[in-house]
């Protein structure tokens, strides 16, 4: 899937008076997992909302993103209840893949979630941590170029977790897919090959960018990580 990098420029936005977003500008790479960390209220969520179209912006422009191709992974599932999780995923994406080839899809990523064995189950009867699960399924297995997650791994267990993140990046590596992801767990922050951009004060603003590519051993890792703690 061929793409651009995601561009902000000159980006304003102000609630009740007060200015959130002021001459704001970032370049989220393509290809790669772009991190967002920061302090509760700094503008991160708001960020993906304005990217995606589901906030309005003041003034400014965002560049680089097709509406058509994105997929959402939120902090609450938003799975239909009357739908078992296979119909869940079946209707996500049923525009994009023959009746042949849906279930081999839902399959393959309920498998890699590690919740095959709850397909034909319905969405009241399971955990959060499960539901949480079926919501990341669900947006892989749409073939979309743009990947939007706001802490999307918090209410899994840490052995999950982990195992669910390796998967993750080898499939959004594999495919060439685009990220957005926004968390306050440092650990999750540092663990992807991407780029980390530490959003501070307001109007907001990038106090630190970090480029997570060419790290190759625990100690820079754990150097970094010091880093985007202290900066927050």
């Amino acid at each position: 899937m061929d793409g651009v990098d995601i561009i902000v420029n000159n980006l304003y936005k102000s609630f009740e008076g007060k200015e959130l977003f002021d001459d704001f500008n970032i370049v989220f790479k393509e290809n790669e997992v772009n991190t967002i960390v920061g302090k509760s209220g700094c503008g991160k969520t708001t960020l993906l909302k304005m990217i995606v179209g589901m906030r309005s912006i003041d003034y400014g422009e965002i560049l680089g993103v097709d509406p058509n191709s994105i997929s959402y992974i939120f902090q609450e599932d938003r799975l239909i209840d009357w739908l078992t999780i296979r119909q869940n995923i079946e209707f996500v994406i049923s525009k994009d893949y023959s009746k042949e080839e849906r279930n081999g899809v839902v399959d393959k990523y309920l498998e890699l979630v590690g919740i095959y064995e709850y397909r034909d189950s319905f969405p009241q009867t399971l955990s959060g941590g499960i539901r949480q699960r079926v919501n990341i399924a669900r947006a892989l297995a749409k073939p979309s170029k743009l990947i939007i997650m706001d802490e999307p791994f918090k209410s899994i267990d840490i052995k999950n977790k982990l195992e669910i993140m390796e998967y993750f990046e080898k499939i959004i590596t594999d495919e060439k897919r685009t990220v957005l992801f926004v968390t306050h767990d440092i650990e999750e922050a540092v663990y992807f090959d991407g780029y980390i951009y530490v959003f501070g004060d307001k109007p907001v603003r990038v106090k630190k960018t970090y480029d997570m590519r060419e790290l190759v051993d625990y100690e820079e890792h754990q150097e970094i990580k010091k880093n985007v703690i202290d900066s927050i």
